[in-house]
């Protein structure tokens, strides 16, 4: 607010010091207060009005691509973390599926294994047990080869089994002879009688009497042996006829 010179002289008075000196004057009345100043209006500038998005900053083109490139970001991270998590648990079904898999076929392999193991391990021993029997012939065919007198023994034997004399003792050709000499006056004595029978295998009889028979083929025997070993369809073979009428 701006005040003009007159009315500042009007408003203000000189001040002049007291005389204490000087004789007293009459009280003179104060002057009257001069008016009241009636204000001065100021003008005013109006403000700026405030400009309408002045704190809006846009994004420049950098930002654009930054925001673009975290977003691709952002998202690449997700759906690889959602695509790990379904590939892990795809996996692992299917990593599950195979060992089931795999564990069946084991146990089937394992069981067909038993299975093979058993069947070889029957076959192995019936190979084996029918090699056993075949050496065994062939062991008692090359003894009665070597040692024909082997039979007196299976006459012997054969005897005891008979209560009583008087027996017709049937013999291979070959082997009749061989019983004569060692125990024709034996049996002589006893009644008994050497009856040839081409049917018989040599070292084998047969013992016929009036109470009794005994059955001392080698067949027979042989058959006895076989039936304890559980193998009863095995059978004596008597050994090949020499061809053109060789040494027997």
């Amino acid at each position: 607010m701006s005040i003009s010179r007159h009315q500042a002289v009007g408003a203000y008075r000189r001040w002049e010091p007291v005389d204490f000196d000087a004789p007293d004057k009459p009280t003179e009345p104060e002057p009257p207060p001069p008016p009241a100043m009636e204000p001065v209006p100021v003008p005013t500038t109006p403000e700026p009005e405030p400009e309408p998005f002045a704190d809006v900053h846009l994004p420049t083109a950098e930002d654009i691509e930054r925001m673009h490139d975290e977003a691709r970001a952002a998202g690449h991270a997700e759906g690889y973390a959602a695509g790990f998590e379904a590939g892990r648990e795809a996996g692992h079904a299917e990593g599950a599926e195979r060992v089931e898999e795999a564990v069946r076929c084991l146990t089937d392999l394992a069981a067909n294994l038993d299975q093979a193991l058993n069947r070889l391990d029957q076959e192995v021993a019936d190979e084996l047990m029918a090699l056993s029997i075949e050496i065994a012939r062939q062991m008692v065919q090359h003894t009665l080869a070597v040692r024909p007198e082997v039979v007196l023994e299976t006459v012997r034997n054969a005897l005891l089994q008979i209560p009583q004399g008087h027996a017709q003792i049937r013999l291979h050709p070959d082997d009749c002879e061989l019983v004569r000499q060692h125990m024709g006056e034996q049996l002589g004595h006893a009644g008994h009688r050497i009856v040839e029978d081409a049917d018989l295998s040599r070292g084998g009889c047969r013992i016929d009497s009036a109470g009794a028979q005994v059955d001392a083929t080698l067949e027979t025997r042989w058959r006895r042996v076989l039936d304890s070993l559980g193998r009863d369809h095995a059978q004596w073979q008597p050994p090949p006829e020499p061809a053109d009428g060789g040494e027997k």
